[in-house]
């Protein structure tokens, strides 16, 4: 019995010929410039709590949006400012503007810790 079920699976592999072995071709994707890409990444990236990625599959939010944009936005405000300050002259101003700025990194930093927190909580539950 062993030996028809043999001789059945090679004559069924012989009847057939064997599958091609060239790859498949690999798509081609249109080409984006800068702004457009930055745009399609922060509407993709769940960290900045807005986009596709951030709603859940019932159509809710995953979370209220993490102060990280925020911090981010700040930082740079208050650097600019900063420069600003110095170019013009007021070291006092500036040297208060970049002391802000390292308080301002580092609320940024513990805004992208938390979120990182959350997301692992939540993955183990």
């Amino acid at each position: 019995r062993q030996l028809e079920r043999a001789v059945d699976f090679t004559l069924a592999m012989a009847a057939g010929p064997p599958p091609p072995l060239e790859p498949s071709p690999l798509p081609t994707f249109a080409e984006e410039e800068f702004g457009e890409k930055f745009l399609r990444k922060t509407r993709e990236n769940p960290l900045l709590g807005f986009g596709p990625a951030a709603l859940r599959p019932g159509g809710g939010r995953a979370s209220p949006p993490p102060s990280f944009p925020a911090g981010c936005l700040c930082t740079v405000s208050v650097l600019a400012y900063g420069l600003i300050c110095f170019k013009k002259g007021n070291t006092r101003r500036s040297q208060l503007m970049m002391r802000a700025r390292v308080l301002a990194q580092g609320f940024t930093f513990a805004a992208l810790l938390g979120g990182m927190v959350a997301t692992a909580i939540k993955s183990r539950q």
